[in-house]
């Protein structure tokens, strides 16, 4: 199913590709480092790798398991990125002599944790638009400032799924095929309730569309600033409106609230009881934050800056621009 977004305006042709020298991607750590304690943080950069194969090159050199390696997020393939990882901190004297053409360690210092899946507070993109004039440059820039101001669906962004794995994730929960190896059973239990989120968040833009914003309904369960979850009774459009809270979306699975009254008869279409595996909510309205324009005339490209918050995509943000699927 095609994302849809709010925007009213006609779809804006550009050229906009993941490339290394067009996508970047710098992680923003949950907290500061102790810079003392038994693990050793990497602060690394990638260039046109899968975190995920990443990681197997450290583990394979180091001899250690995958298991010993922490990691906040997975960073997108075709990019230049950077992130942090943890080993444990005996092993600081051999990466030292790591080397890999596409990973590069930055820096490493201690802590006193291992980094683990979350452990971040947001992501830092840079973005470059390629066969922009100037007249579309200053569309691009009044959409942009807009969707800061007003937010955006938060859609999984096309890289999350292929036609084979919504597929296989079908059969795989219907129990049609046997999928042994773990890693993949957790990725496609993940692209099986994505795939339902989007299509949930389709379903709520679509009732938003006559408004403009996105359309509130009674048994909404809201998360405030300090990503409390609560349903109220009649959710406050007021503190919508100025960022205090956002509505959010199910992630199927067990031992997770589900909306209620209005709400629930839409989201219990996109629902899963059966699922054993756990179950999320997730923010299914965001905000740019830091955002920053900038115009190359002579080059006819359009450098976008922005911070986006753990766990959304900047392929949404472009697409919500374009008013547009890119894939």
């Amino acid at each position: 199913m095609k994302r849809v977004f709010l925007q009213n305006h006609k779809p804006l042709d550009f050229k906009f590709t993941q490339t290394k020298d067009d996508f970047f991607v710098d992680e923003i750590p949950l907290s500061n480092f102790k810079k003392r304690g038994n693990f050793l943080i990497l602060h690394v950069r990638k260039i046109n790798i899968p975190t995920w194969q990443m990681l197997e090159k450290i583990s394979q050199y180091l001899d250690i398991p995958l298991s010993l390696i922490g990691y906040a997020g997975l960073k997108d393939k075709y990019a230049t990125t950077t992130q942090y990882i943890s080993i444990p901190a005996k092993y600081e004297r051999d990466i030292k002599k790591f080397h890999d053409s596409r990973v590069e360690i930055l820096d490493r210092f201690k802590d006193t944790k291992k980094i683990s899946i979350g452990d971040l507070k947001a992501n830092r993109f840079k973005i470059r638009l390629h066969d922009v004039d100037t007249l579309k440059a200053g569309k691009i820039e009044k959409y942009a400032r807009k969707i800061e101001k007003t937010g955006m669906p938060n859609y999984f962004g096309y890289q999350r799924f292929s036609s084979d794995s919504i597929t296989q994730a079908r059969q795989m929960i219907e129990g049609d095929i046997f999928i042994k190896d773990k890693k993949l059973k957790k990725f496609l239990t993940g692209v099986y309730q994505s795939h339902f989120f989007n299509e949930w968040l389709v379903e709520r833009i679509k009732l938003s569309v006559e408004d403009g914003e996105f359309l509130l309904l009674d048994g909404d369960v809201m998360i405030d600033n300090q990503d409390k979850l609560f349903t109220p009774k009649t959710p406050s459009v007021k503190d919508f409106r100025s960022k205090k809270i956002a509505p959010t979306g199910l992630l199927a699975g067990r031992d997770v609230f589900r909306a209620r009254d209005k709400a629930r008869e839409i989201e219990k279409r996109y629902d899963d009881e059966m699922l054993q595996d756990r179950g999320y909510r997730r923010r299914a309205w965001i905000y740019p934050q830091e955002l920053t324009c900038k115009y190359k005339k002579e080059l006819n490209i359009f450098e976008l800056e922005f911070t986006l918050v753990k766990a959304s995509y900047a392929t949404v943000f472009i697409e919500n621009i374009a008013n547009k699927n890119f894939a």
